[in-house]
């Protein structure tokens, strides 16, 4: 199923049968990704008077109760409600979605004890490229990531410039595999999502961060179309499935 959408001036193909997924799912159990020192999530049927209601316990339907933390467990899109006193739903912020959309790949560099992803190596990466969309890949990247418990593991973080250069670009909508674009121990001060929204000036209440994606060493990096999914949750982010389209020739 290939269409043809017009961006700009350009025309891009692209084929809806061959959705490149980055997303990690949130399962039952300890094996699911984790961040932020709480327990697993639990998807587990409920029980009415003793009885378990799921088929393989003699109930007609399944019937199970999922019990998650978006922020923690799995794929996740937020907004600036994530950091800010007003409610900024998800489902009202994010309108459109479908972006053009960069894959870049970056091994960050070591500062002090910290690993840390610049703004010289993001514009090495970008050059002049207009994007509505950044995906950014870490190294090393293994599939452990899918599974990773990263709760006091000091993990690699965007500096404030680096953030800063984004915003400068236009882009609105950052997706890493990471569990956060801030230092997991900063004192609250969330640089990097704070010069993201622009909370000191104009917000950007209609700009995405998405957290906790794995993007595997099979996709190239360069330019798709991504289709950016979220559960229509009223909340300041969503479990989502953000999809990736190869751009043909």
């Amino acid at each position: 199923m290939i269409t043809t959408i017009e961006y700009n001036s350009r025309k891009l193909k692209i084929d809806l049968t061959q959705p490149l997924d980055i997303s990690i799912p949130i399962s039952n159990g300890a094996s699911n990704v984790n961040a932020w020192y709480i327990g697993p999530p639990k998807i587990e049927p409920e029980v009415f008077d003793e009885d378990i209601i799921s088929v393989e316990n003699g109930a007609s339907v399944n019937f199970n109760t999922i019990t998650f933390n978006p922020h923690s467990h799995g794929t996740h899109t937020e907004t600036v409600g994530h950091i800010v006193k007003e409610k900024c739903s998800i489902n009202k912020c994010l309108k459109t979605f479908f972006f053009l959309a960069e894959v870049i790949t970056v091994a960050p560099e070591k500062r002090g004890e910290d690993y840390v992803i610049s703004a010289k190596q993001l514009q090495f990466a970008l050059g002049n490229k207009k994007r509505e969309a950044l995906v950014v890949r870490t190294m090393p990247n293994t599939s452990d990531k899918k599974a990773r418990q990263y709760s006091n593991t000091n993990w690699t973080y965007f500096e404030e410039d680096a953030i800063k250069l984004l915003v400068k670009k236009g882009i609105k909508h950052l997706l890493v595999d990471l569990p956060s674009v801030d230092r997991e121990e900063d004192g609250g001060e969330l640089k990097g999502h704070n010069a993201f929204w622009n909370t000191k000036g104009v917000i950007r209440k209609d700009a995405t961060i998405t957290e906790f994606i794995y993007v595997s060493n099979k996709i190239e990096d360069g330019a798709y179309i991504l289709n950016l999914q979220i559960a229509p949750f009223e909340n300041d982010a969503s479990p989502s499935k953000p999809v990736l389209y190869k751009i043909m020739d």
